[in-house]
């Protein structure tokens, strides 16, 4: 655990270095239907990242009436993200009601039977009686705020003690991944754009595998390593992603430079900014890239002088 928390914490760091370059509006976007479409395909939903995208553009899609709803109740607890308080009962309990309103009747509200949890050879977890979820998860949040924990390790703590209680009727699963994602953003803002969703429903089977070992130990540890490992799987594949996305991104606002300075070679650099629509520091980070490169040369003063392209690159 100290291991896992100590290379994701580096890997963090990288990120925060450069969160302007890897969190952008658009691999948010990207990220958030992968979250989606992970969470869902876990509880059997597999409409997949293709239709999600057309329900949040208001298309119509084709699917069962129970997936297609599943996906919306999904994507509007997922839009309140940003607005719940990790620890506040009340704020898991709207969460719940947005995500199942629409599927389960009483949505926002614990259980009120008792429920076994099933496994490949029957039931394999009998959740405490629904009497004593009130009070349970009441001391879950009561440790959530007063715990000292490492909050890679707090949150992972958290998911597995809330499937171990199992408060809902329906929807724990989606309901935990969801609430540890929104433990970890408490702590880093940038979790907000990591899909850890997507991986754990890339390991589905040892997800559960997990749950069931701990239970069987009765401690959360092995949950809890493997929760640490999806999250840094999750990390290392979103610095990849990100460095794609912004290679890509690079080479166009640098073949858009050269178009425009072959147009006008005495523009300026907050002319450029404006044309761009990017601030002048990331422009003059561009103009001293094609510099390097020999694409790009000044000839004259800052003021009276103008830009000359040097190899014919420009497109």
């Amino acid at each position: 655990m100290v291991h896992l928390v100590s290379k994701i914490s580096e890997e963090m760091t990288k990120i925060e270095l450069q969160e302007a370059k890897f969190i952008t509006p658009q691999l948010r976007k990207i990220n958030r239907i992968k979250t989606l479409a992970g969470t869902l395909e876990i509880e059997g939903n597999f409409l997949g990242e293709e239709k999600i995208t057309a329900i949040l553009e208001g298309k119509k899609v084709l699917g069962t009436l129970r997936e297609i709803t599943e996906a919306e109740g999904a994507i509007e607890a997922y839009k309140e993200f940003e607005r719940y308080d990790a620890i506040n009962i009340k704020d898991l309990l709207r969460a719940h009601k947005i995500l199942m309103r629409e599927m389960l009747h009483g949505a926002g509200n614990f259980r009120t039977i008792n429920v076994g949890v099933g496994g490949k050879n029957g039931v394999t977890h009998v959740a405490p009686p629904y009497e004593r979820v009130p009070e349970l998860m009441q001391e879950l949040f009561g440790w959530l705020k007063r715990s000292d924990e490492h909050p890679l390790i707090k949150s992972s703590i958290f998911h597995y003690e809330f499937e171990f209680i199992h408060p809902f009727s329906d929807g724990n699963g989606r309901i935990g991944r969801l609430w540890q994602s929104v433990i970890l953003y408490s702590w880093k803002s940038v979790f907000i754009a990591i899909p850890t969703e997507s991986i754990v429903r890339d390991f589905q089977g040892q997800y559960y595998e997990a749950l069931e070992l701990s239970g069987a130990m009765g401690e959360s540890t092995p949950f809890v390593e493997f929760m640490l490992e999806v999250i840094l799987k999750s990390i290392e594949n979103f610095i990849k992603s990100s460095a794609k996305s912004s290679a890509k991104s690079s080479v166009k606002t640098e073949d858009k430079i050269l178009k425009i300075i072959k147009q006008n070679p005495t523009i300026t650099i907050p002319q450029l900014a404006k044309r761009l629509q990017i601030s002048s520091r990331a422009v003059e980070k561009q103009l001293a890239k094609l510099k390097e490169e020999q694409r790009l040369g000044r000839v004259g003063s800052n003021r009276n002088g103008e830009w000359k392209i040097l190899d014919g690159k420009e497109s």
